[in-house]
């Protein structure tokens, strides 16, 4: 059973560190990211469910803009436009149905 600090890791955007687990229906996706760092609007098929494990997190989901702190959960449609802020280093766990094939190493 591997642990999550020996699974390799990739960045997805200058600040975004991810680590991904793939089941055959679905992705977990953990991330650590710098504070003051941004992740570009985007949108993508998959539904996607976001927990905040630890820091601040300003986050513009479908044109709303929020803050989801540490303990917060928000679940994101698929093809809904979303964009993130780390207002502080934070730690995310991301779920996502289907599997993220472009999160594969």
């Amino acid at each position: 059973m591997p642990h999550l600090s020996d699974i390799k890791g990739k960045e997805i955007v200058p600040g975004y560190f991810g680590r991904f687990v793939h089941g055959e229906t679905m992705t977990l996706s953990f991330v650590d990211i710098e504070q003051g760092k941004s992740l570009p609007e985007h949108s993508h098929p998959h539904e996607q469910i976001t927990h905040i494990l630890e820091g601040e997190l300003e986050m513009i989901i479908g044109g709303e803009k929020m803050v989801l702190t540490a303990g917060s959960v928000y679940v994101i449609p698929g093809n809904t436009p979303h964009s993130a802020t780390a207002l502080t280093q934070c730690r995310v766990l991301d779920a996502f149905h289907p599997v993220r094939e472009d999160y594969k190493i």
